[in-house]
């Protein structure tokens, strides 16, 4: 329990601070999530900008690390660059002989 008005007050701007932060976060994960279901590589470049930029302002703010946020823009990259080239996958022969 706060016992002097600055404490008081420091408990109603974090609030509101943890408020926003919850609020940008998740917005951001819910871009990101639509992202990596996208399957235009064209909308997926146009949405990594976006979520690069939603990315550096959390981690700016010190909402998450900043090397949390260089590593999920780096898999977003990565996962984007794999949209369109997947290749067909191989197929193994079996080694055993078959019985006459």
């Amino acid at each position: 329990m706060a016992n002097h008005k600055s404490a008081e007050k420091r408990n109603r701007s974090n609030s509101t601070k943890r408020l926003r932060n919850r609020y940008q976060a998740k917005s951001t994960r819910t871009v990101i999530k639509t992202l990596r279901n996208s399957e235009d590589k064209v909308e997926a470049g146009d949405l990594l900008k976006k979520v690069s930029s939603m990315l550096d302002k959390l981690a700016k703010t010190k909402v998450i690390h900043k090397n949390k946020a260089a590593n999920q823009k780096s898999k977003l990259a990565r996962a984007i660059n794999k949209i369109g080239t997947e290749a067909p996958k191989k197929v193994v022969k079996s080694t055993k002989k078959k019985k006459a």
